[in-house]
C-alpha cells in the first residue's frame, strides 16, 4: 500500500535533560501514534523508579538501561502522522557521549525541532548540535523552547524573548534565517501550544508545534542531478544473483540502466529493483531499494561502494579539499592527522595533508593563512587525501554525497563538507 502522504524525516536536536524524549513521546501521544493506555502504565512505572514526569520519554526511551539513566542513547526512529505529512522520527542523544550517534540521525534529517529549555538557555550541547544539523545540510528549523511551565514565574514571557534572542544570535551565526524559524514556547510534559494553543500563554500569537511541523516544505527530489547510490550490503540471492542495497540519494535508476560501482571500477546492468518486498520499475532520491545487477560478483563490491550512471559515473578523490568545523579534540590538530571519515555509507582513514586556513566560524571569512594547527572550535580550510579509494562530490555538485563526519578515539572530532575533488 502506497503512502499518499508526503515523508519527512525529523530530527529532535539539543541538550541532554531538555525535555526532547517528553516532547516526542507527547507528539506522538496527541496525534495518536501511541496508546493512552500505555503512557498510564508508564506513568506508574516511572513514578515507582522515582522518575515521576518520565511517562511520555519512555515512549521513546525504550532501552532498558535509558529509563534507568533517564538519558537518550541510540537514536529511536517512530512514526507519526499529521494532517499533511508522515513523518519518521530521529530522535537524537543530546548527552555529548553519543553526538555520533546524533550524526547518523541528523544526516538523514529533512528537518530538525531544536529543544531548548526555557529556564537553562542555551548550553554547551545546544550549539553543538546546532553547528552540526547545519553542517549536515539540515536547512529546515523549528525551535521548541520547551518547560515554559517551569520559568520563574510559571509561563514567563521576559525569560522567553531572552532565550529567543539567546538562541537567535547562536543560528545567525551559523547561517540560518532566523525570521523564516517559529520559536515556540510549550511544555513536553503539559502539553501546551504542542497540538493546541496554551491559554497560559496568551501573550504567544505563533502557530503550535504540530502547526509548524505541518508548515514545513518537502525537500525536492534531487531527480536531475547524475545517479548515486551508496552500497549499504551486497548479498547474494541463489536463483537471482547479486543484490547490492542501498539509499538513493540523487537521480534515478530504472530497469536496464547500465551502471558502474566506484571505486571498485567494475560495471553492470539493472535487471530488476526492489523496494519493500515489491519489484519496482524505477527508484527515486528517498527510496532504500535493492537492485539485481547482471555482470558484476558479490566479491567486486562492498558496503562503501557508490553505483552511478555510466555516463556520470561518481567520483573517486585522489585527493579533497574541505570545510570542517572542529567539535572537540583534547589537543590540537595538524597536518599528517589522520582520523577516519564517515562519508555515505564509507568510513575510511584520511589523512590531513594540509591545513590552508582558519576561519571565523560566524562569518566564514578567513582569519587565519596556512595555520601550523587547529583545535576544537575552530572553522577551516583542508586539504586530505585518503588512505584507499573514496568516492566523494563536491557539495555544490551533489551535496548528498558532499557532507562527512570524522571520527577518532570513539568521538566525533569534526563535521564538514567537501568544496573540490582531484580525481584518480
Amino acid at each position: 500500500m502506497a503512502d499518499t502522504k508526503p515523508h519527512l524525516n525529523l530530527a529532535f536536536i539539543g541538550h541532554v535533560d531538555h525535555g526532547k524524549s517528553t516532547t516526542v513521546g507527547r507528539l506522538m501521544f496527541e496525534t495518536g501514534a501511541v496508546d493512552p493506555h500505555v503512557i498510564d502504565e508508564y506513568k506508574k512505572e516511572a513514578a515507582s523508579k522515582g522518575k515521576a514526569t518520565f511517562e511520555f520519554a519512555w515512549v521513546m526511551d525504550s532501552l532498558k538501561e535509558e529509563r534507568e539513566r533517564g538519558v537518550t542513547i541510540d537514536i529511536a526512529h517512530h512514526r507519526f502522522d499529521t494532517a499533511k505529512f508522515y513523518f519518521t522520527v530521529v530522535d537524537c542523544p543530546g548527552h555529548r557521549d553519543f553526538v555520533k550517534n546524533m550524526i547518523t540521525g541528523a544526516s538523514q534529517a529533512d528537518a530538525a525541532v531544536l529543544i531548548v529549555a526555557v529556564p537553562d538557555g542555551v548550553m554547551a550541547q545546544t550549539k553543538e548540535h546546532v553547528f552540526l544539523s547545519r553542517t549536515l545540510g539540515v536547512n529546515q528549523l523549528v525551535v521548541a523552547m520547551n518547560k515554559i511551565d517551569a520559568t520563574t514565574p510559571p509561563y514567563d514571557e521576559k525569560r522567553y524573548n531572552e532565550v529567543k534572542e539567546e538562541v537567535g544570535k547562536l543560528l545567525k551565526m551559523v547561517g540560518y534565517k532566523v525570521d523564516d524559524i517559529p520559536f515556540i514556547p510549550l511544555s513536553g510534559l503539559m502539553g501546551d501550544n504542542l497540538a493546541k494553543a496554551s491559554p497560559n500563554t496568551p501573550w504567544y500569537k505563533g502557530p503550535t508545534l504540530l502547526e509548524a511541523l505541518n508548515n514545513l516544505k518537502v525537500p525536492e527530489k534531487p531527480t536531475n542531478l547524475p545517479l548515486r547510490v551508496p552500497v549499504q550490503d551486497v548479498y547474494t540471492i541463489s536463483g537471482v544473483g547479486t543484490v547490492p542495497v542501498g539509499r538513493v540519494e540523487t537521480g534515478v535508476m530504472r530497469k536496464n540502466d547500465k551502471i558502474v560501482f566506484q571505486p571498485a571500477n567494475v560495471t553492470g546492468e539493472v535487471k530488476s529493483i526492489e523496494m519493500h518486498h515489491e519489484e519496482v520499475p524505477e527508484a527515486f532520491p528517498g527510496d532504500n531499494i535493492g537492485w539485481n545487477v547482471r555482470g558484476v560478483s558479490k566479491k567486486d563490491i562492498r558496503r562503501g561502494d557508490v553505483c552511478g550512471s555510466v555516463e556520470k559515473p561518481p567520483t573517486v578523490a585522489k585527493e579533497f579539499k574541505a570545510q570542517i568545523v572542529v567539535l572537540q579534540h583534547p589537543s590540537a590538530i595538524s597536518a599528517g592527522y589522520t582520523p577516519v571519515f564517515h562519508c555515505h555509507t564509507a568510513q575510511i582513514a584520511c589523512t590531513l595533508t594540509a591545513i590552508l586556513a582558519k576561519l571565523d566560524p560566524r562569518s566564514g571569512a578567513v582569519k587565519e593563512e596556512n595555520p601550523a594547527f587547529i583545535k576544537a572550535g575552530d572553522a577551516a580550510i583542508i586539504m586530505v587525501t585518503p588512505s584507499k579509494p573514496m568516492v566523494i562530490e563536491p557539495v555544490k555538485e551533489i551535496p548528498q554525497l558532499g557532507r562527512f563526519a570524522i571520527r577518532d578515539m570513539g568521538t566525533t572530532v569534526a563535521a564538514g563538507m567537501c568544496m573540490s575533488v582531484v580525481p584518480r
